[in-house]
Order: C-alpha cells, then structure tokens, then sequence
C-alpha cells in the first residue's frame, strides 16, 4: 500500500486550503471519520490501483495546511488497511471458498464491527467538540498494528489463494512472528482460533465417527471410494487399506505429528461401522474445541485412537476369531494337521495325475471331503471351509507374477529356470494343487478356472460367497497367496517322498539277490538318499522354519494393541517363513526344485522298469493243476530278479540319476554353505542336506 500527499481536488465547492486553519481541521476530521470506514469525504479521495479488488490510495487536497496534512496522512494507513481487510471478508464469504475461510472471513468481520463501534464513538465524541485532529490520531494507535497485521495475513492468503489447512498454517506463523506484541499475538491466535472451529468439526467426525465431512476438499485425508473392501478377497494387488483413505499435502502444523494417527482411528472406526458394530465414543471432556498451547487437543485425539484400537482389536479377536481363523490355516495350508493330506493324496491320487486343465473340480472337491471326514480333521469345526483350488502354472512361474515379492531374481530369469520345463516334465495337479477357505475369501465361479471356488456349505455350485470382513484385512487374497505358495512347496515335498518310498517298496523284493554292486543294489542306496534329503527337508520346513515363526507370531499377536500391528506381525510372519522356504531366493529354490524333480523322475522310472513278481499262491496253483512246492517257486522268484538285476536299460538308468543326483547335491551343498553367513537361517538347511551328503 502508498498513499500521496498531492490531491486532485475531489471535492465539491471551495478548496480547502481557503478556510482558516481551524475550519480546515473540522473539516478534514469530518472527512478522516468517513475515511476511516472507506468511504470518500469532500476533501478526502481514494483512489483504486490494479483494478477493483486491488489496493487503494487516499489523496488529500493539496491546499490543506501542511500541519494538518501531516497528521492526516498519519491516518491514511488506517483506512487503507480497512478497505483492504473488508475486501478481503467479501471475498472470502463466498461458499467455493471453503468453511475455514468463511470462518476467518466471519471473525474479521467481528472485528471489523468493533473497529466501526469505535470510529462512531469517535464521531459522537467529534460531534461534542471533543475531538482534534491530533486526539483522532492518538485513539487510532490502537487499532493500526492489529489492523496492519491483519492486512499482512490477508494479502498473503490473497497471494497464495490459501483454504483449508494452508489458511490455519498461514495464521499459525503470523501468530509467531508476533511474539514481540503480545496483543496483536493475541489477535491472530483468537482469528486461528475461530477459523479452525469449522476444521474441528471435521477431524470430530473423523475420530469420533469415521466419517469424512469435507464438502469443500479441505480436510486433510482423501477417501478413494473406487476402492471397495471386497477387492482384498479377489485382487491380489488390493491397496484398499492403504489407500482407500489416505493423508493429503497440506497438514495443519498442530497435527503434523499425529496425522498418522488420526488417519489410523478414522480407518478403525469404518471398519467397525461397515461390520455393523455400534460404536459409542465417550465425548466427556473429550470436545475438540481448540488446538490452544495446553495441548488438550491431542489428549483427545490420543484418546479416539486408543479406544477405536481397542474396541476393534477386541471385535476380531473374539466375535470374529481372528487367531481361530489364523490357527486354522496353519491346521490345513502349513500342514499341522497331515493326515487328512495322507488320505486324500491316496484316493485322488489317479485325477491329481491328470493335467491341471483336465481335472474335474467337483471331483476333486468330494474326494477332500471324504479324506477330511475320514480323518482326524473331522473333529474340527473349521474343515468345511477348505475349498481345492489347482493353478495352471509351475511355482517358479506363479513367483515370476508376484512382483511385490523380495525376490532377487528377474521374473525372466524365473521363468528360464523353470525345471518342469528344463527336466521335460509336464504340469499335473501334483505339482499345482492347493488349498483355499472360503469363509475367508469371496471368488467367483468360473467353469473354464480352476484356482476358484467349488461349492457353497450346502454342496450347491455357486456364483460367490459371503465376504468375511473385516478378517480380509488381516488374511487378505495377498496373504492367502503366501499361504498357498508354502503350501505347494511342502505339499510337492509330500508327494515325492510317497513316490520314494513307493520305489522302496518295489526295489525290497531285489533283497534276496546277494550281488555285491549290482545296479539294483546301488538303486537301494540311492534311493535312501534321496528320501533322507526330502525329509530332511520338509524336517526342515516344518520344524526349523513354520513351527518357530508361527510360534513367536502368535505370542506377539497376544500383546498387539491395534490392528494395524496385527497386520504387521502378520505380514512379517508370512515374509519370514516364505524367505526361510527358499521361495525368495531363485537360486537356491531352482536346484532344490531340481533334485525334486530328479527324485520323481527316478521314482517313477523304478515303477516303470522293475518288473512285478507275481508268484501264484497254492490254492491258485492247486485248482490250476499246476502246484510247484516252494523251492520251485523260489529259485524262479531269484532267476527273474537276477535277470532283472541284469536288465541293461535299468541299470544305465540308475547310473544316470545317482551321477544327476549327486551332482546336484555338491553343487547345493557349497552354495548353502556360503549363503549361510549372510543368511544364517540357511544354516539349518545345510546342516540337513549337508548330513545326508556325508551319510553317503
């Protein structure tokens, strides 16, 4: 703002400056008294710089008595600071502007008002007589550096375009480079005052109720509303609690540092409110009204928090039964519970070998549910929830598509070292059966998929299933994907140690062949070798790596004090044992996949190439007619096994898997070894492997 001391003469009749003195200065104080509340007097101009809302000028005729042009021009910063301020208030009070400006536009008016009360009061005094030129400037110091200042924050928020919590952090700092008046800090902390009222209110709803009530965008969390809570069951890649609120730029500086937490109780109490649960937060001494330096505000605030963790934690745990629900996948995907696993491997032995696109679902399904009725399992309430699901691809390709995962390998570099594809082998249900719950996750039916849901409760095929939430945001499609991934690793694991010992089996009727370094009897040896290293291993999975990390999670998930540290646990767990199995680290994982693959196919060459003994009983024999005494049977049971024993194609065959097989073993071995200092849970694992190699 400027003011001039030359005036064009604006006013009507005489110039001033013809007057005496003392009529001059009525007349001018007359003008000052209008001027003061911006409106122009006979002698007293203004005039507008920069177009309508921009700043204003008073000019004074230039033939007053220069005495009182000085003393006038004293005042003249006054009346501009008014009409500046009162600029402001109406452009503010419009409704695009947002509730914390029409609450600051609200409080300058307020004072505007009293600074009208006192300009008519001295009006009442000028029309008694009472008043000079000289008086009218000394009431005026009052108001000019609380006027002044007020004009510094409105021609900042005019620069800026501030709203919201930029209008509050605006007022905030105004209020601290005042800390040498302390009237006019007092001024600008009463303004933030009345201005965040109406923010207030809004962070209320928030932590009180969970509901954002911001119609003009200025609260300072965004609700994402295309992100819906189902989309944690059906998309892997769901961000939906991270995102579906989330924090904006602009945070008022008295929240700065518990921002986080109020995101926190708000996400809290929306969950609540979206599982139909009540909830009543005591508001005793707990109103929101200021954000003054006895920092009430954040005992408030710390106190939603803590009852929204509190109330919710407590309605997972028990009416939803989180570590229930948790327990139970360990029960069925971690294999705590395996005999149910025994059974059914057995009676769906024949459709698992058949290629994933083949497989009858339905089939599958009732054959789980005979093993778990069958089994154990049938005590437990939470069995009939287990659903079959069979993916298309191998579990290297399944990680290549799990780009969140800490693995430190290229997906191209994963697929490349797919061994069902460098071994030749093809993709049955073995290698991709899983299994899922569908109390927990809501998929939908699709005949031409098979990773989805098979039945509903009453064995009727269906569409989709009832959501579980909010155990979804615990036990997410993410974290069932984990779970699953274990899963097809321990169970792959089962399955080529039934196929070793099925080889066993065949290769003990050789016994009584007492050839030293046969083929057959170098085939024994091998074959315990290779079951000492899948048992070993699966030891290894179950009781080195699940068994420990579910225990420590469980134990820290009785001292969690909200979900979000549920979450976390929960998530560490899963990273953890999915580390510690091999599955983050390719290398390792794809010759341990390898020696698998060795195995199996060593496994069902045996089956294949040694021949079945059938030596007919004597009561089959005798209706024949064709008795032989059991030294006849004898010697030909040994002259099939010695011929056996001698068949050229087997013994090449076993030759070939015992060189494969150790080979691949001393090529494991000193990568264990040195990946154990960086990572000394695979310490365990060479100590297993490593005492299979040196029993050989």
């Amino acid at each position: 703002m400027s003011y001039t001391g030359s005036a064009p003469g604006a006013c009507t009749g005489s110039v001033i400056g013809s007057y005496a003195v003392s009529v001059q200065e009525l007349l001018v104080i007359d003008d000052l008294l209008s001027a003061l509340v911006g409106i122009e007097g006979r002698y007293i101009s203004i005039k507008i710089v920069h177009g309508k809302e921009g700043p204003v000028v008073f000019q004074i005729d230039s033939s007053m008595d220069l005495a009182l042009q000085e003393l006038t021009r004293r005042i003249f910063p006054l009346c501009e600071d008014y009409v500046l301020v009162r600029q402001f208030v109406e452009s503010r009070s419009h409704f695009k502007n947002g509730l914390v400006n029409h609450a600051l536009a609200a409080a300058l008016r307020a004072f505007l008002l009293d600074y009208q009360a006192m300009v008519a009061q001295l009006e009442h005094q000028f029309r008694l007589g009472r008043l000079s030129v000289q008086g009218l400037w000394f009431f005026c110091q009052r108001m000019m550096s609380s006027l002044n200042a007020l004009v510094v924050l409105v021609e900042k928020a005019t620069f800026n375009n501030t709203s919201g919590s930029a209008t509050l952090n605006l007022l905030q700092s105004q209020a601290k480079a005042m800390g040498g008046d302390s009237a006019v800090r007092s001024l600008l902390e009463k303004m933030t005052e009345y201005a965040s009222a109406a923010y207030l209110r809004m962070l209320e709803r928030w932590v009180y109720e969970g509901v954002i009530d911001d119609p003009y965008g200025e609260f300072f969390i965004a609700e994402n509303k295309s992100l819906q809570k189902e989309s944690l069951t059906q998309d892997y890649d769901a961000k939906y609690w991270q995102q579906r609120y989330s924090l904006k730029e602009g945070i008022p500086s008295f929240l700065t540092n518990v921002a986080a937490m109020i995101l926190t109780t708000g996400k809290y109490l929306n969950v609540m409110r979206e599982c139909g649960h009540n909830v009543q937060v005591s508001l005793e001494n707990s109103k929101l009204m200021s954000f003054g330096s006895n920092h009430q505000y954040l005992e408030c605030i710390k106190s939603a928090y803590d009852f929204a963790s509190g109330e919710l934690l407590t309605l997972m745990k028990d009416k939803y039964d989180l570590i229930g629900k948790l327990r139970s996948l360990k029960r069925y995907l971690l294999l705590d519970q395996g005999d149910f696993l025994v059974h059914f491997m057995d009676i769906a032995r024949e459709e698992l070998m058949k290629k994933p696109e083949e497989i009858s679902a339905e089939k599958l399904q009732s054959l789980l549910d005979i093993a778990l009725r069958s089994t154990a399992a049938s005590s437990d309430p939470t069995h009939e929830e287990l659903i079959c699901c069979v993916e298309r691809s191998s579990l290297l390709k399944k990680l290549a598509t799990l780009k969140d995962l800490d693995c430190a390998c290229p997906a191209d570099k994963l697929i490349a070292a797919d061994v069902d594809q460098l071994m030749q082998l093809s993709i049955t249900g073995l290698e991709t059966f899983c299994l899922s719950n569908k109390v927990l996750f809501a998929v939908r039916f699709k005949p031409s998929s098979f990773a989805f849901v098979l039945r509903c409760r009453n064995d009727i095929p269906c569409r989709t299933l009832q959501v579980q939430w909010p155990l979804s945001l615990v036990i997410s499609r993410k974290a069932l994907t984990k779970y699953q991934l274990i899963f097809r690793v321990l169970f792959h694991c089962k399955h080529v140690s039934r196929q070793l010992c099925a080889a066993w089996q065949i290769q003990q009727v050789f016994r009584s062949v007492k050839i030293l370094g046969t083929p057959i009897l170098r085939s024994s040896i091998l074959c315990r070798s290779m079951l000492k290293f899948v048992n070993s291993l699966l030891h290894y999975l179950t009781f080195e790596v699940l068994e420990p990390n579910w225990h420590s999670m469980h134990d820290r998930l009785q001292t969690a004090r909200s979900i979000d540290e549920v979450i976390q646990i929960h998530d560490l767990f899963l990273q953890k044992c999915l580390k510690e199995c091999l599955l983050l680290s390719p290398e390792l994982l794809v010759k341990v996949e390898k020696l698998k693959a060795l195995c199996l196919q060593y496994a069902t060459s045996i089956q294949l190439l040694m021949p079945s003994i059938e030596v007919a009983n004597s009561e089959n024999t005798s209706k024949a007619g064709k008795s032989k005494s059991r030294t006849n049977i004898s010697q030909d049971r040994d002259q099939q096994l010695k011929l056996a024993s001698e068949n050229v194609v087997m013994s090449e065959s076993i030759l070939k898997f015992e060189a494969a097989f150790n080979s691949e073993l001393q090529s494991l071995a000193p990568t264990l070894s040195n990946s154990s200092h960086a990572e000394p849970y695979l310490t365990h694992l060479a100590q297993c492997i490593l005492g299979v190699r040196m029993d050989q």
